[in-house]
């Protein structure tokens, strides 16, 4: 069953040069309770058709559904179904984490007290127990990842959307966050649509793979079968694959986490 579903969505922004086509016509379907790998080079369209999903931006074209919500008629349906974790994140640094869920928890229209007993599940579920009153400054990269996370969590969405959430942290901090996203697929059901630039990480997370290409899809499948029909062979890397689809190379970020 699909749980997001996508026809011809595409955005064109206007600048001073003239029209440029960002994304030119999605069309996917993500199943309910699959992790999905939506990978492409700089610049194909990952980000603006996340934050199309997202209702953080209007399509200039097409349609799409999330959890049975459309989004250009129930923005408001698609926003409760959905979490968003931004490649910046959205932590306020001056005050602590249990602070930030509980505010989460009351935009959330939670009361104070239901507020109160999120956050402390939430840390529970994400490994933050010891660290709800310490100030989110104070925080390492990967504890502040688990804590973007958190929040995106607190009204139990039904897909959560990750746009590069392991940029730039140590490679303990990026193996702890694939077990989460495990985790929440596995023992939650979530659907997870996950935008990365580092190869392995989707090799190693993802169920399928979406490739997208100057705003189009240019491939899908499971990660063994892109590599079997464009690699030429099962045991190719992702890498050369990724080259082979998109007849480009790499980023430097595909190579290698940076390690902080």
């Amino acid at each position: 069953m699909a749980i997001i579903s996508t026809a011809g969505l595409a955005r064109t922004f206007q600048t001073k040069r003239g029209p440029v086509e960002a994304v030119s016509g999605i069309d996917l379907a993500v199943h309910e309770g699959e992790i999905l790998g939506f990978l492409g080079p700089n610049g194909a369209g990952k980000t603006t058709t996340l934050r199309m999903l997202t209702t953080l931006l209007a399509p200039s074209g097409g349609a799409a559904t999330v959890a049975g919500h459309d989004l250009a008629t129930d923005p408001g349906g698609v926003r409760r179904a959905c979490g968003y974790v931004a490649q910046s994140g959205g932590v306020d640094t001056q005050i602590t984490v249990r602070e930030e869920l509980v505010t989460q928890g009351r935009l959330y229209r939670l009361d104070r007290a239901r507020a109160a007993e999120r956050a402390e599940e939430l840390a529970r579920d994400l490994d933050l127990t010891e660290l709800l009153d310490r100030k989110c400054a104070a925080l390492s990269g990967g504890q502040r990842r688990r804590l973007d996370i958190a929040m995106a969590l607190t009204h139990r969405p039904k897909v959560l959307f990750l746009d590069e959430p392991t940029t730039g942290l140590d490679p303990r901090s990026r193996a702890g966050l694939w077990d989460l996203v495990r985790r929440l697929r596995d023992e939650h059901g979530t659907t997870v649509f996950l935008t990365t630039h580092y190869l392995d990480e989707a090799d190693a997370l993802a169920d399928r793979l979406v490739v997208v290409d100057r705003g189009v899809v240019v491939a899908e499948g499971t990660p063994a079968a892109l590599k079997l029909e464009y690699g030429g062979s099962a045991d190719a890397s992702l890498q050369d694959t990724f080259l082979a689809i998109t007849g480009r190379g790499a980023t430097p970020a595909d190579t290698a986490p940076v390690a902080v």
